[in-house]
């Protein structure tokens, strides 16, 4: 091939500068319109509109003001609880229209804390509208807390119980001659079962079980007292299960059929004028201030959301969000040097991940809680790594929905060999010292190796466990009765002492208040971290995180991209082959 002229490359420099002019004029544009965004007019009789469908992440994903230009961003629970305490307050509001679809990944967890936002919107005498174009248990369970709930005559109503169910993988990896070598610690740490095993253990379906049947008593309790059914009632119509929305009116289960476009109409003051709403992303950019809000000291939030692993805040293409030990760390010492700060709520909604990680945020925590304090709040879940990083605070809070515990830790080595000759890729080399083979992935460990690796792997958790059990005030036999892998709902967590409390956001703010001895007579001025970074600061600087803003915004764009096609074909396939199609 012959190199490129003078001129051809002088062309190429030139459209390359120019496509680069456009794409930051585009991003700077997108700037000034987010910006302008703010402070958005609110008319006196408005109706604030939520809408949740899709991923609804408990914080603003890593992906900067980019993301959201991008595809990244999007609605968050944090916005919705925002929007909706605001609009108790606000004189302007005269109520909600909450648009509820079945295709959401809310947890129990969040639900609840919608439910209680719900609920301070109607004490303040403003009435809660739930339409929903799909709903199900889980939807229903949010929309039976409203004043009425109501769907078109062709939307898609099931109404069955609940199913938990796992992936497994080891006939994959039989497969393709991938042999796992996984040490649990232990019976309930079932994380290791889907690469191990090709089913669930009897451990396994224990654990499940008993989370299970919290969620049920707590969910159909709700439906039963707000629907004004019977639990047999509600039981019986579960057999039917698939309903049109008429039949669902019919059943008790609904209040109404009626198409958004009527609704509105309906509640307009006046026949010729449409209805005054806002958009849940407009109202967001409305002030707690502006709201009617006058706020004192200030109790700061901090954030700490998905998989752990490395070291910042970032959306993996794959993995999807992932907490990274140094932001986290960066934004709790932030608050243990800041004065202004009285006392910190550490919001976890974390699974899980990388020990190290976890280890350096908890070790963090608890230099926090040494100087002020601070209270955890869960979300949907705060296990393994989450309940880790939670467990030194002053005090812990977790809904009574939320999974927490997992006290377990899983460790491993994969011989990649059998793999390795099926693509035609193999490895030689040389070693010296007794260990020093230790962790290939060309053959699997001697016994000698499996000793030492599983031994190392027993002193770190015991280490870990006896920490524990110190915080929380147990011996080491209460200890290992609440670990090796058990989960647990809030409500079961509380009764053995592994959290302090049951309650929502609002409640924790309310405790850390109350712990840094605030006045009572004052709301706390609550600031939220990671703070949201304006789009020319993001791409100029003033941003500690050495992340580029542009990669962040990209890959989190990706990441909603792939997901979301993902679950809309899946979607598809399921009103194709189990639906009705018009």
């Amino acid at each position: 091939m012959s190199r490129p002229n003078f001129f051809h490359s002088l062309v190429r420099s030139v459209l390359l500068t120019v496509c680069t002019i456009l794409i930051v004029g585009a991003l700077v544009a997108g700037g000034f319109w987010l910006h302008g965004r703010q402070g958005a007019k609110v008319e006196d009789g408005s109706w604030l509109v939520l809408d949740l469908y899709g991923e609804l992440p408990e914080y603003d994903p890593p992906s900067g003001p980019l993301g959201m230009i991008t595809g990244g961003g999007g609605v968050t629970l944090q916005m919705m609880l925002d929007d909706l305490g605001k609009a108790a307050l606000d004189d302007r509001i005269a109520g909600v229209i909450f648009r509820i679809s079945s295709s959401n990944n809310a947890g129990w967890a969040k639900l609840q804390e919608l439910r209680r936002a719900v609920d301070k919107v109607q004490a303040a005498g403003k009435p809660v509208y739930a339409w929903g174009d799909a709903l199900d248990l889980k939807s229903l369970y949010l929309a039976a807390g409203c004043n009425k709930v109501m769907m078109p005559t062709g939307g898609y109503f099931e109404f069955k119980g609940l199913r938990g169910e796992r992936p497994y993988i080891r006939g994959m990896l039989d497969k393709l001659g991938i042999v796992p070598h996984l040490h649990k610690i232990k019976d309930y740490k079932a994380a290791a079962e889907i690469v191990m095993d090709k089913g669930m253990s009897d451990a396994a379906r224990e654990n499940m079980r008993w989370i299970m049947d919290d969620v049920w008593d707590t969910v159909l309790d709700a439906i039963a007292e707000e629907r004004g059914l019977t639990r047999g009632k509600l039981l019986e119509l579960m057999a039917y299960a698939e309903f049109t929305p008429t039949e669902a009116q019919q059943a008790g289960l609904i209040d109404e059929c009626i198409y958004l476009q009527e609704l509105q109409e309906r509640l307009a003051a006046d026949d010729d004028d449409p209805l005054p709403t806002i958009s849940q992303a407009d109202y967001a950019e409305v002030s707690w201030k502006d709201a009617g809000l006058h706020a004192g000291k200030t109790v700061a939030v901090v954030h700490a959301q998905g998989n752990i692993g490395g070291r910042t805040n970032r959306v993996d293409p794959v993995l999807g969000v992932m907490m990274g030990h140094e932001s986290i760390i960066r934004e709790l010492e932030r608050c243990r040097r800041d004065d202004d700060v009285k006392a910190v709520v550490f919001r976890i909604d974390s699974g899980g991940g990388e020990s190290l990680a976890s280890d350096l945020m908890a070790h963090e925590v608890g230099k926090l809680a040494e100087v002020k304090p601070v209270v955890v709040s869960m979300v949907d879940v705060a296990g393994s790594g989450g309940y880790y990083i939670a467990y030194k605070a002053t005090k812990l809070v977790a809904d009574p929905l939320t999974v927490t515990g997992s006290i377990g830790s899983i460790n491993g080595l994969f011989n990649m060999k059998g793999f390795y000759d099926k693509i035609g890729f193999s490895k030689d080399g040389v070693s010296k010292g007794p260990m020093a083979e230790l962790g290939t992935d060309y053959r699997d460990p001697t016994p000698e190796e499996w000793a030492r690796h599983t031994d190392a792997h027993w002193k770190s958790y015991n280490e870990w466990l006896a920490d524990v059990a110190e915080h929380r005030g147990w011996t080491m036999e209460e200890a290992v009765s609440h670990a090796y892998g058990r989960t647990f709902t809030g409500n079961q967590a509380v009764k053995i002492g592994m959290i302090d409390a049951v309650g929502n956001l609002d409640d924790a703010i309310a405790l850390a208040a109350k712990l840094a001895e605030l006045p009572d007579t004052e709301t706390p001025r609550v600031v939220h971290l990671p703070e949201k970074k304006e789009l020319l600061e993001s791409i100029l600087g003033g941003d500690e995180s050495p992340d580029d803003p542009v990669s962040l915004a990209v890959d989190a764009a990706l990441y909603h991209s792939l997901h979301a096609r993902l679950e809309a074909t899946l979607r598809f396939l399921a009103t194709d082959f189990g639906g009705m199609v018009r």
